[in-house]
């Protein structure tokens, strides 16, 4: 039978409630022995969970020894800052609009505290859960504010029981009872699988990496190895504790949720593609150009200019020539590309790109028919193809002309049928970044080839990038991510 321990910060703040002999201190669950039995559970009721406080050291320390602690270091983390948790709150606002009635009808403020996921407004029930799910804490104290007619949640934060009054004293009780009754944490999907595997997608994206067809491959290739892979949306970010891995099949970016959940996926200490560290590398061309010229990868001749050295301009001809082009740092799918043909254009372009960031990245042109696009999984070489530009047009998308997908034609073919210089320079590009699924775009003029940039989310996609390998393609992927799962199971990460 498990051990438990209701740890509070001073032993006056149990005073209300009938004793336990699972009640510690702080100080006594800190000065105890490791218990060498397995199935330690912690309840954290310290005071206040500040970073560095007692009650902050208390889950780090239950972590540490490898007891089960409630609230976790992850959760005391998001609650401390409101921009880690914003995101999983806009997961409820439909459920906090269908209960705005019953956030009272006057006042702009309606604060519900919550024990273990339970409240005694019946109505609110269920809102109460999914703040639970979101953030487990013995009590969650969520602040809503009504704007105009709508009511939306402004902050949820841990309470401490020395904060109960009489009432809130016995709801505590009552579900600390419940609660402790109850297995930990209960599987909500039945194991039908080996591992649990979320695909992160946008239905109404209109450049996703993989399309429908391609995401239901993906699920398919998932089944055929123990791996029950379900399609999952922004919405459904409270859900990842459900889930063994996480792979996003959406476009990333920094500052945006596609991040948020990789960041989430890491604090819950399980395999996420892409991880927040390729999106960071990745997401910024000027780190690129610096990381690939720094370890002597060939790429075009580069420049990066500063907004408040205009002089650099004129430089900039000297060295790369004309046409010259400029990309802002965050552009993507040939997007934030431009191609200027003397110094006003020159002049004119970055004075407006220098608008929206101090840094613009300045490169020769290389015109060529195609680009080569090799797809990296682990380190390996996954697919190879070649991306022609669109007719008329010196970039594979021409976003001025079409909205369609692929502008330009494609071929794709066998890993080895690519020239092997591209293979070899794409695959040391990658390990820069790291061990995840990559998309590497190089130019090949004659016998140079050189890197233009590296996808941290780059397209699979059914009748492109699969059309050489088939179904295997997808079973590769699923493949690696068992393969990642059955290491982080057994604590080899």
């Amino acid at each position: 039978m498990s051990k438990q321990y209701l740890v509070v910060e001073r032993p006056e703040d149990w005073a209300p409630f009938y004793p336990s002999e699972n009640l510690i201190t702080f100080e006594d669950y800190q000065q105890r022995d490791p218990s060498p039995d397995q199935g330690v559970q912690v309840i954290n009721l310290c005071r206040d969970f500040k970073y560095m406080g007692r009650g902050y050291y208390c889950s780090l320390l239950a972590e540490a020894r490898g007891d089960r602690v409630l609230p976790s270091v992850r959760t005391i983390n998001e609650l401390s800052r409101r921009r880690m948790y914003t995101l999983g709150l806009s997961a409820l606002d439909k459920l906090v609009q269908q209960k705005q009635a019953h956030l009272g009808k006057e006042g702009a403020v309606f604060t519900l505290r919550t024990f273990f996921g339970t409240t005694s407004i019946e109505e609110l029930q269920g809102l109460a859960r999914q703040l639970f799910e979101l953030f487990p804490c013995p009590v969650l104290e969520s602040c809503f504010k009504r704007v105009g007619e709508t009511w939306a949640i402004e902050s949820v934060k841990a309470v401490g029981i020395h904060q109960l009054v009489d009432g809130q004293q016995d709801e505590f009780a009552n579900a600390l009872d419940h609660f402790s009754r109850q297995i930990w944490r209960r599987s909500r999907r039945k194991k039908r699988y080996a591992y649990d595997l979320a695909i992160l997608a946008n239905p109404e994206e209109k450049l996703p990496p993989s399309g429908k067809k391609a995401l239901e491959n993906f699920v398919l290739a998932g089944r055929q190895i123990g791996i029950d892979a379900e399609i999952i949306g922004k919405k459904d970010y409270a859900r990842l504790t459900e889930f063994d891995a996480l792979f996003i099949r959406e476009t990333t970016k920094v500052d945006h949720h596609t991040y948020q959940f990789a960041q989430k996926a890491e604090h819950l200490h399980i395999p996420v593609i892409d991880d927040t560290n390729s999106i960071l590398k990745c997401a910024n061309k000027v780190y690129l150009a610096e990381l690939l010229r720094d370890n002597e990868l060939a790429t075009p001749k580069t420049m990066v200019l500063y907004r408040d050295q205009p002089l650099m301009l004129e430089a900039a001809i000297e060295k790369l020539g004309l046409p010259i082009v400029l990309k802002i740092p965050d552009g993507s799918f040939s997007q934030g590309v431009f191609k200027v043909n003397n110094l006003a254009e020159l002049k004119e372009t970055t004075k407006q790109l220098f608008q929206s960031s101090v840094l613009v990245l300045a490169q020769e042109f290389m015109y060529t028919d195609f680009d080569w696009r090799i797809g990296v999984l682990g380190g390996r070489p996954l697919f190879a193809c070649k991306y022609f530009m669109s007719k008329g047009h010196w970039q594979i998308y021409n976003h001025a002309e079409t909205g369609s997908r692929r502008a330009g034609g494609f071929t794709t073919m066998a890993v080895e049928q690519a020239p092997p210089e591209a293979v070899k320079l794409a695959a040391k590009a990658c390990g820069l970044i790291g061990k995840g699924l990559y998309g590497v775009d190089i130019k090949q003029s004659g016998n140079r080839f050189a890197v233009i940039e590296i996808n941290d989310n780059p397209n699979i996609d059914a009748g492109i990038e699969d059309l050489h390998l088939g179904k295997l393609c997808y079973l590769r992927v699923m493949e690696h991510f068992f393969s990642e799962m059955e290491r982080y199971r057994y604590g080899q990460k």
